[in-house]
């Protein structure tokens, strides 16, 4: 099914590509070389992992562990404060700071004076981070109902995302229209129950909510040790252990076992969400109804598998605020969340009638990418583009196919927020990071061309 249904306004797209300036004579174009030199339309449709080959690509294992996902919410539902403590969590940044700027530096995805003033997300921020040898590119988009294009925007070149809940305020009416954002990119999605510490936090209240307003085939992979001002720690209903947030920022987690004044709550949980798996997943389902005892890895991989065919939604818990759930949650993602090679993307020839052709995904083909979101700034105009196909180096010529314009690549940039760096070429983060050549990469480095442009689509 295409992720852009024919006929709406973001149905077609506007995509370029390149002829690297070389020296060296051409070798012999592949079949989707050789088509893709002409101009097209591109579509982006998701489906489950495709085969792997027998001989499989230098660049394959790299890419199994890179996730492209963003982070959605409705309005103060601390979107913002949970990516900062990822970020903190993951290396990216050394301190944590919070919305509103009242330690007069304000959240790191939070650039414009005015977000951090107003404590909102205005304008959609990217970022990167790695977690236990997994890249992760994050979209942390606003939650304003005004903004609401730029989730849109993001939503589009996402792999997975994170459907951020409060516990109080419950599913609201942003909440509903990300959740439907997502559904029409089909995206698979996390949610997670956030600000557990809040007084009137009721996380199962929240999860029926996800049922009956998201219509969510949901359950919780996590129960909470405690409430409001006892929340303590979690209890993972998939591995069966507890564990306790200690440290100055919660960044030492300790696991214990499950407390035992908990096991009755616990065990009702993990056959509640054993059942709701079974029901969209055959393989759990026939060792279910078998009575067969059901292992972690089993269960693991069966959420994985309903995630990833947008059966099933896992509910993650916690507080971001006070450091609670954040790590489970980046766990979470790698476990459930798909890779880039889990989701395939194919142009629409238009010299024979929008044919369909898988794009290979390869370093060895002409660039193909969209250009999803502009931003003028300090360091001039950025654009942010998804990759599709092909590699971009500083100095090659690249074609607006809206245009036919030739456009030189002037620079390539490195960027997190109000950090940038200049570099030459991508070719220098191939040592660490070979996944800088696959087709789905969603930009691991924000902006990557200055003073190139392509227009985005006409949204209605």
């Amino acid at each position: 099914m295409a992720r852009f249904p024919r006929g709406s306004s973001t149905s077609r797209f506007l995509f370029s590509y390149y002829t690297a300036l070389t020296k060296t004579s051409p070798s012999p174009p592949s079949p989707t070389a050789a088509l893709l030199q002409g101009s097209f339309y591109l579509r982006h449709f998701s489906n489950l992992a495709r085969a792997k080959e027998d001989k499989e690509p230098w660049w394959k294992e790299s890419i199994e562990r890179l996730r492209n996902i963003g982070i959605s919410a409705h309005i103060d539902s601390g979107k913002t404060t949970l990516t900062e403590r990822v970020l903190y969590y993951t290396g990216r940044i050394h301190e944590i700071h919070e919305v509103r700027g009242r330690d007069g530096v304000g959240a790191k995805m939070d650039s414009m004076d005015l977000e951090r003033e107003k404590g909102i997300t205005i304008q959609s921020a990217a970022t990167y981070c790695t977690w236990n040898d997994y890249k992760i590119n994050i979209i942390d988009t606003p939650g304003h109902v005004d903004f609401t294009i730029e989730v849109e925007r993001a939503l589009r070149v996402l792999d997975g995302a994170i459907l951020v809940l409060c516990s109080v305020g419950g599913v609201q009416s942003q909440s509903i229209t990300v959740d439907r954002q997502m559904r029409r990119y089909e995206v698979p999605r996390l949610a997670f129950i956030n600000k557990l510490d809040r007084m009137g936090a009721d996380p199962w209240k929240v999860l029926n909510q996800t049922r009956s307003k998201l219509r969510h085939h949901s359950a919780a992979v996590q129960v909470p040790i405690g409430l409001e001002e006892h929340f303590e720690g979690l209890v993972d209903l998939v591995q069966l252990k507890a564990y306790n947030f200690h440290g100055s920022s919660g960044e030492k987690v300790v696991t214990a076992e499950v407390p035992s004044d908990m096991a009755a709550i616990v065990a009702e949980k993990r056959r509640e969400l054993i059942e709701v798996v079974s029901e969209v997943d055959d393989k759990l389902a026939d060792a279910f109804l078998s009575d067969e005892s059901i292992s972690s890895a089993a269960l693991e991989e069966a959420i994985r598998r309903a995630t990833l065919a947008q059966k099933f939604v896992p509910v993650f818990m916690g507080s971001a605020f006070k450091n609670k759930g954040v790590q489970l949650l980046l766990d979470g993602v790698l476990s459930y969340l798909p890779c880039p090679n889990e989701v395939s993307n194919y142009a629409l020839d238009q010299s024979k009638n929008e044919e369909k052709v898988a794009l290979s995904g390869t370093p060895d083909g002409p660039l193909v990418a969209l250009a999803f979101k502009l931003e003028e700034g300090r360091f001039g105009q950025l654009t942010y583009l998804r990759i599709y196909e092909g590699v971009i180096r500083k100095g090659d010529v690249m074609i607006n196919i809206n245009t036919g314009k030739k456009i030189k690549v002037n620079f390539v940039i490195q960027y997190l927020n109000l950090m940038i760096f200049f570099v030459n070429s991508l070719l220098i983060f191939l040592l660490p990071l070979l996944f800088v050549f696959c087709c789905y990469f969603l930009y691991d480095y924000e902006c990557i061309i200055k003073f190139f442009c392509l227009f985005l689509e006409t949204m209605q």
